[in-house]
């Protein structure tokens, strides 16, 4: 379990291996020449904001009294790790047995969410939930609530005590769903606007506008998000897109009369910088195409496409057309909070297609790269001046078959691969929230 951190300190200094990617970049190959890397580094930090990064024999002489120093000498210290897309209502379900998208929504996701009426089970989860994510190392995620105002309300109070960067949205769902859980094109419009008045930019809470998906949503429902979109133009979206072959015939059969799938969120005006499309496992050539040319991002939830058996994403696509992509781990069709377990399954997803995911796109999949997709990245992502002090300590022998093929790596790239490979939460040693530690694996053991 996770601890809001008993001391809070304006000045805050850590040593230790330190690893980060200093720019965007528009194909893969150009990630390795923007690696920084310190194997003795030095992070400085003045109320939750990075002042110096750099080496220690370079930046000791900046240390005075006032700063609290941690040493991390054998752990790597990376930023904070982003989840581009996670249902938090769904938490308990995960490892629900033998379903592909459809029925599984049907039979195990939303009798779980109905649950979410009720404001003390939705606090109770959304506390696990929060505490779950920093004990895996995610500092950022974007997450679907339930259809339940309070449920927006449970999420966000849970993620204010740690001041941690949530951005979340209540579901708007008016049919093709059991009556509980159906609100209306005018009831999704009201109370959005109202969560959206109280929570976003409230401290680092930002709110999406989150049609579950097209089919359970009227036209007159994507009308009013529309709307909504334009009204607070600064707000996220969050939907799904195109996971399941036969979700895609069901589009093709409720809304006739547009291209493609995504052409029907693109006709409300639901395409954007800050809108983010999860799955997109089947696109069409168009689609692929009004991705780049709105700016839209997409979330590879490698874990849950295959749980489901959804499909394999082309992430090689993402590169060749020019659309922004993080990685989800999707919670509950995913089935760890872990991102290094999400690097893990989508290595795998990418070999069965003759791709070779490195080290380093892992990483900055859901790192800086996850930053840009998420618009988040002049603020977040890397150990770059000015950004919030977000990151994650990282043991690298937490197994006795860590430990041993540690020992025969051949260079921090390498080191980094057998991490994703077999690393999950047991090798996160410490979550940093804006400088403070929010999490540690040795005061909680």
């Amino acid at each position: 379990m996770s601890t809001v951190a008993s001391n809070v300190y304006d000045k805050v200094a850590i040593r230790g291996r330190l690893l980060d990617i200093q720019q965007s970049v528009k194909q893969a190959a150009e990630i390795a020449q923007n690696l920084r890397y310190f194997e003795d580094g030095l992070l400085l930090i003045e109320h939750g904001i990075i002042q110096w990064c750099g080496a220690w024999q370079d930046g000791q002489a900046q240390l005075s009294a006032e700063f609290h120093v941690e040493h991390y000498p054998e752990q790597l210290i990376v930023p904070g790790f982003l989840d581009s897309h996670i249902h938090f209502p769904q938490t308990e379900m995960v490892g629900a047995y033998g379903e592909q998208l459809l029925t599984w929504l049907e039979q195990y996701t939303f009798p779980t969410e109905m649950k979410f009426s009720d404001r003390d089970y939705a606090d109770k989860i959304a506390a696990f939930f929060i505490e779950e994510l920093l004990r895996n190392g995610t500092t950022t995620a974007l997450v679907f609530a339930s259809v339940h105002p309070q449920s927006v309300d449970a999420l966000f109070s849970a993620a204010q005590r740690y001041q941690m960067r949530i951005i979340a949205g209540k579901v708007m769902m008016d049919r093709h769903a059991p009556e509980a859980l159906c609100d209306s094109a005018e009831s999704a419009y009201r109370d959005s606007k109202a969560l959206i008045e109280k929570w976003h930019g409230k401290g680092r809470n930002l709110y999406a506008i989150t049609p579950r998906f097209a089919p359970t949503s009227s036209p007159e429902q994507l009308q009013v998000a529309g709307r909504l979109k334009a009204e607070y133009p600064d707000v996220y979206v969050h939907t799904h897109l195109s996971e399941n072959h036969n979700e895609i015939q069901w589009v093709k059969e409720l809304f006739p009369e547009h291209k493609n799938y995504l052409d029907v969120y693109h006709h409300y005006a639901l395409t954007g910088s800050r809108s983010v499309f999860a799955h997109c496992v089947h696109l069409q050539d168009a689609e692929w195409q009004c991705l780049h040319d709105t700016d839209s991002a997409i979330a590879f939830c490698p874990s849950s496409n295959l749980f489901l058996g959804s499909g394999l994403f082309p992430l090689q696509k993402t590169w060749q057309h020019q659309v922004k992509v993080a990685v989800g781990t999707d919670i509950g069709a995913g089935t760890r909070f872990s991102q290094l377990h999400s690097l893990d399954q989508a290595y795998k997803v990418l070999q069965l297609q003759g791709y070779k995911l490195s080290a380093l796109e892992a990483l900055y999949h859901i790192t800086l790269g996850a930053a840009k997709a998420l618009d988040l990245d002049h603020c977040l992502g890397n150990f770059a001046v000015g950004k919030e002090a977000d990151f994650v300590v990282l043991d690298l022998q937490a197994t006795a078959l860590q430990a041993l093929r540690q020992q025969h790596s051949r260079g921090i790239e390498d080191a980094l691969f057998a991490l994703m490979i077999m690393g999950d939460d047991r090798n996160v040693q410490a979550t940093y929230v804006l400088g403070q530690k929010v999490y540690d694996k040795a005061a909680t053991a």
